[in-house]
């Protein structure tokens, strides 16, 4: 199923009628609600997989947050969660996730404590944020980054695809 925001443009005669007697403009809402999906989710490639794939920023770095635009955190991220932890996250609440580096093949790292959550931005944009990562990989601006959701083990899988010098 995939998730989509319903705005509600249209009041009801009851919040027509509080609005008047509050003398305010009627507020536009909008609700998390799954929708049947018209295409199945993009089958992963699992030789390379990386379907969220950036230049880490300034901002990023020294935030150590990921930034996640709206539409790949749709398209890549929600549709493999369930309703409830989508909406967690959209209320504006932080949902903790667990984190692999897979970077070194032979010996990937999991990451999995209170500091590794996901979290709203303002502008509807999402952040992943990961302290002790950005800290054990040295990351630094313009290096480039592979991210993506996997369904099979409910995670994150981070690769550090360039290093820049």
């Amino acid at each position: 199923m995939k998730k989509s925001f319903y705005h509600n443009f249209v009041p009801s005669k009851a919040e027509e009628q509080v609005c008047k007697t509050a003398n305010a403009l009627y507020q536009v809402t909008r609700v998390l609600i799954e929708i049947r999906d018209i295409y199945p989710p993009p089958v992963l490639d699992f030789q390379n997989p990386w379907q969220i794939k950036k230049t880490l920023t300034h901002y990023e770095v020294n935030t150590c947050k990921i930034r996640i635009s709206f539409s790949d955190m749709f398209e890549h991220v929600f549709r493999y969660w369930n309703l409830c932890m989508a909406n967690n996250v959209v209320l504006g609440h932080k949902v903790n996730v667990i984190l692999w580096d897979v970077t070194d093949h032979h010996n990937p790292k999991r990451y999995r404590n209170e500091n590794v959550y996901v979290e709203m931005l303002p502008n509807d944009d999402y952040i992943l944020c990961c302290m002790e990562l950005f800290k054990d990989l040295g990351l630094n601006v313009d290096d480039e980054i592979g991210l993506y959701w996997d369904p099979r083990a409910s995670t994150f899988q981070f690769k550090l695809l360039c290093k820049t010098l």
